[in-house]
Formats: structure tokens, C-alpha cells, sequence
């Protein structure tokens, strides 16, 4: 990834990691109903999906600055240190925490079946693709450890891409209906990611990057 390119992704997250906290901060009052709970009051009474809810809303931030220091040459390269920190962060709040939390959600997810098997399988990619990238660092096999934090960050970034999407579809005022809106963005929150992923690592990103070291 080029430097400006990288300094524009850089930037784009951090500003959607403010965005997401900002969302976030409501539901520190523990209120059933605060804006996206609204819709959930017929289960909100369930008590492990309101713990995973509220776990994932506040491990979500941590999951994704932590991996974003991941892919930085500079400190890759100069800071190792804080790579494998905000690894070790990223890993084990991944595997252990948000990930487990973001599988139980995705059986209650709004829009039915359809948006529910997406959300499962997503959750299911993420936790698998998190968990090779442990296996292979743990292995010293660095190149495939980078190839699958690429793809596991890839599945992080679809609650960004998922926001992302539907204030897309607001500004244009596509006229669909609303779960069948919610339906096509439960897809599109993580499909084009994880192809982009794929599309930068068949074009050398983790070699580059391993190559700087």
C-alpha cells in the first residue's frame, strides 16, 4: 500500500473508530431503549445476548485500533514492541471476547433468517480467520500470519463498512424495504472486504511489508 494511500486508510479508520465511540457512548446507561436497542425490546430481556451486546459495542473500538497497528511499516520495522503488544490486544479481545459475543448476536440479528446467516458466518470467518493468524505466528510462519490478520481485519472493518453502507443509502434515498435493506447490507458489510483483502495480498502487501523488517 502506498504511502498516501496508507495515510488516507489510516486516517478514514481512526475517524471511524471516533465515530463508532461516539455511537457507543449512549449505552453506558445501560437503557433498553437507546437507538439500535429499540429494536430489539422483544429480546432484550435474554440475558446472554444483551451481555454479548454490550460487550461488542465496547470492545469494538479496541479490536479495531489495535489491528491497525498491524500494518504499519513504520512500526513494524522501528517499534516491534508495540506490534506485538496491539497484537496480543488484538488476538486475544478478538478470539476470546468481541469475536465469541459478535457469534451469539448473530443469531438474533434483525432482518430473519437471511441477515442471520450472514452475521454467522461472518462471525465464523472472523473468529477462524483470527485464530490461523495466532496458529501461524505461533508457528514463525510470519508471511502466512500476515496474509490472515489481513483477512481478519478485512471482517473486522464490515461494522464499519456496514454503517458505512447504509448512510450511503440514505444520502441516495434508495427506496427498498427496510429489511430487505438490512438483509443486502448484512452481505455487503463484509463480502467486498474480504475480496479486497484478497486482491492486496495477491498483490504482495504482506510480502512488502515483511520485506522492510
Amino acid at each position: 500500500m502506498k504511502k498516501t494511500a496508507w495515510v488516507f486508510f489510516v486516517i478514514g479508520i481512526l475517524y471511524a473508530s471516533y465515530l463508532l465511540l461516539l455511537l457507543s457512548l449512549p449505552y453506558l446507561d445501560m437503557r433498553r431503549g437507546i437507538d439500535f436497542l429499540k429494536t430489539k425490546q422483544l429480546i432484550y430481556h435474554i440475558k446472554h445476548w444483551r451481555y454479548s451486546f454490550y460487550i461488542h459495542v465496547f470492545t469494538s473500538i479496541l479490536v479495531i485500533t489495535s489491528g491497525l497497528f498491524q500494518f504499519s511499516k513504520t512500526i513494524l520495522t522501528r517499534y516491534t514492541k508495540i506490534h506485538r503488544i496491539s497484537g496480543v490486544v488484538y488476538l486475544v479481545t478478538t478470539l476470546l471476547i468481541s469475536g465469541p459475543a459478535a457469534l451469539v448476536m448473530s443469531f438474533y440479528a434483525n432482518g430473519g433468517y437471511p441477515a442471520q446467516a450472514s452475521f454467522v458466518i461472518l462471525s465464523i470467518l472472523w473468529l477462524g480467520s483470527t485464530f490461523l493468524a495466532y496458529y501461524f505466528v505461533r508457528k514463525k510462519d510470519y508471511e502466512s500470519h500476515g496474509k490472515w490478520m489481513v483477512r481478519s481485519y478485512a471482517l473486522t472493518l464490515s461494522a464499519v463498512s456496514l454503517r458505512l453502507y447504509s448512510y450511503l443509502f440514505n444520502v441516495f434515498y434508495f427506496n427498498m424495504d427496510p429489511v430487505e435493506l438490512y438483509i443486502l447490507l448484512s452481505w455487503m458489510s463484509w463480502i467486498p472486504n474480504l475480496i479486497i483483502a484478497e486482491i492486496l495480498i495477491r498483490r504482495g502487501l504482506v510480502k512488502r511489508l515483511l520485506d522492510q523488517r
